[in-house]
Order: C-alpha cells, then sequence, then structure tokens
C-alpha cells in the first residue's frame, strides 16, 4: 500500500514538474528571442532567420540608444523615480491602512472613507482634470508630477488594510495596556509582522515607477526630465534625424544594420534589465519575510 502511494507521488511530482517547466519555458522564451532580435542585423530580422540565437551578431541597436548622453539622465531619473515614488506610496499607504484596519467601534467613520476609496478604483476624474491640477500647482516638470498623482494606490491599501485586519488583536491590546501610542503600535508591531505583504507591495510599486512611460510623456516639457521608459519611446517613435545627417559614412553604414524592430528590441531589454537584476534581491527579502511573517504571527 505504501509503495503504491510513494509511486503515485512520484508521477505527481513529474507530472507537476512537467507543467511547471512548459510554463516557465513559455514565460523565458519570448524574452530570449527578443534579446536575440536586438543583437541582429537588420537583414536577418527582416527575413525572419532570427529565433533563440542572434545571427549576424551586431549590438549597434543597444549603442545608438546609448550614444546620446541625455540616456544615462534619463536613467538617473528613473532611479530618482523609484527610490520617491516607493517611499511616498508606501508611507501614505500604511498611514491610510491602519486606521481603515479598525473596527467600528474604534473607528466610527472607517466604512464611508473605505467605500470612499473604493470608488476612486471605479471612477476617476480622467486625465484632463488630472493634468490641469498638476499643471495649476507648479508639479510640471520636476519628479513629483511622476509620484504625487498616485500617491496612494488604493488597490494595495486594500491589501494590506486586509492583511492588518487579519493580524491577532491581542498584540494590539497589550501594547495599549503596556502605554504605547498608535504610531509606536504601527511602526513596532504591524509593520514588522506585516513585511511579506509590504514587500510584495514595494515590487508592485517599483515595477510600475520603472516601466511607466506616460506620465513623463505629458507631464514633462523637456527631454532631459524623461525618465528612461518615456526616453526609449521617444528614440523608437521620434529618431533624432538632425543627429543622423551629421553623421559619417561608417557611422551612417552601421546605422544600416538596425531596424525600428531591433532597436525596439533593444528598448525592451534595456528598460526591463535593471528590473531583472534587482528582482532577485527583492525576491529574497520577500522569502525573509515571510519566514519573519510566520515566526512572529
Amino acid at each position: 500500500m505504501k509503495k503504491d502511494m510513494l509511486n503515485s507521488n512520484r508521477v505527481f511530482d513529474v507530472f507537476n514538474y512537467f507543467i511547471i517547466g512548459i510554463l516557465a519555458l513559455a514565460c523565458v522564451l519570448p524574452f530570449i528571442h527578443v534579446l536575440a532580435i536586438s543583437f541582429s542585423d537588420s537583414a536577418a530580422v527582416t527575413s525572419g532567420r532570427v529565433g533563440l540565437w542572434p545571427v549576424n551578431f551586431t549590438p549597434e541597436s543597444y549603442l545608438l540608444g546609448m550614444r546620446r548622453p541625455r540616456f544615462f539622465t534619463s536613467m538617473w531619473n528613473s532611479v530618482e523615480r523609484v527610490a520617491v515614488g516607493v517611499l511616498v506610496n508606501m508611507l501614505i499607504t500604511i498611514l491610510t491602512a491602519y486606521p481603515l484596519s479598525k473596527a467600528k467601534g474604534v473607528f466610527k467613520g472607517r466604512t464611508f472613507f473605505s467605500w470612499f476609496f473604493v470608488i476612486t478604483m471605479l471612477i476617476g476624474g480622467g486625465m484632463i482634470p488630472t493634468f490641469i491640477i498638476v499643471s495649476l500647482t507648479g508639479l510640471r516638470n520636476t519628479i513629483w508630477a511622476l509620484v504625487l498623482p498616485g500617491a496612494l494606490p488604493i488597490f494595495n491599501m486594500v491589501v494590506l488594510l486586509n492583511f492588518f485586519r487579519q493580524l491577532p488583536h491581542e498584540l494590539e491590546e497589550a501594547a495599549v495596556i503596556d502605554g504605547a501610542g498608535d504610531f509606536r503600535i504601527l511602526f513596532q508591531i504591524f509593520v514588522p509582522l506585516s513585511i511579506p505583504c509590504l514587500a510584495t507591495l514595494v515590487i508592485f510599486q517599483t515595477v510600475g515607477h520603472w516601466n511607466d512611460w506616460f506620465g513623463g510623456l505629458i507631464y514633462m516639457d523637456r527631454i532631459d526630465n524623461y525618465p528612461l521608459a518615456t526616453y526609449m519611446y521617444n528614440v523608437l517613435q521620434m529618431p533624432n534625424f538632425d543627429q543622423i545627417s551629421q553623421m559619417t559614412a561608417e557611422e551612417r553604414r552601421r546605422m544600416l544594420q538596425i531596424t525600428p524592430r531591433t532597436l525596439q528590441a533593444a528598448q525592451i531589454i534595456m528598460s526591463t534589465l535593471p528590473i531583472v537584476l534587482v528582482y532577485p534581491f527583492l525576491q529574497r527579502f520577500f522569502v525573509k519575510g515571510l519566514t519573519l511573517g510566520s515566526l512572529k504571527g
């Protein structure tokens, strides 16, 4: 009997590994294909000869994007936006979710404010009113135009609110008996116990800020203020023909190795590579937070 159960478990494990392997390949192979296109020349890409390995290897698509000094300026703008934006998002999310996680007897207006925030997820003011407000408040061409309009992610706040409600109320009651105030309870009890949830929200916000290109396009008038995603979009959609006209014959010959498709592939790789490199560190922090939360919970 035990032998039959052991064989059944092995078959089940093999089936799971097979399915997970297929899903993993489905996620990785498109990225490898895009990477191969970004390092292939225009003739190979146009003729459809590029698979999972570059054909006629050339880095010209990357050099075109990095040849301009504004590339590194936009990279720094994105790093600054992620650092400031995630900090602001998480601070406001925590301070909003904590009081809304209280019982009705503790916070009588909890239901009203909860529905108030939820309604904003369904009905928004629209892009034009938001643009007018950002302009009238003098936020355009500043990093705050990219951070403050979405300073409170409602979905993240709802997720954290529900996580706070699941924490043992006895810990808060014991802290109140010991004379702890709300801020001390929040940052010394609720926040440490919520590390798994907070780590997940940090990942969501980091990816959201890094990949957003539309905010920089409508709120920034100067290219020097563009984040990386907006700058790469600008390079792809509106190439600098003045710079091309000033190139030497050798530089123009090298430009023939590039097509819009190879440039777009290079744009995708350059935009996602920093997040791909940083994610393992966030993932390790996330796993550590899961362990810490399970021990303290």
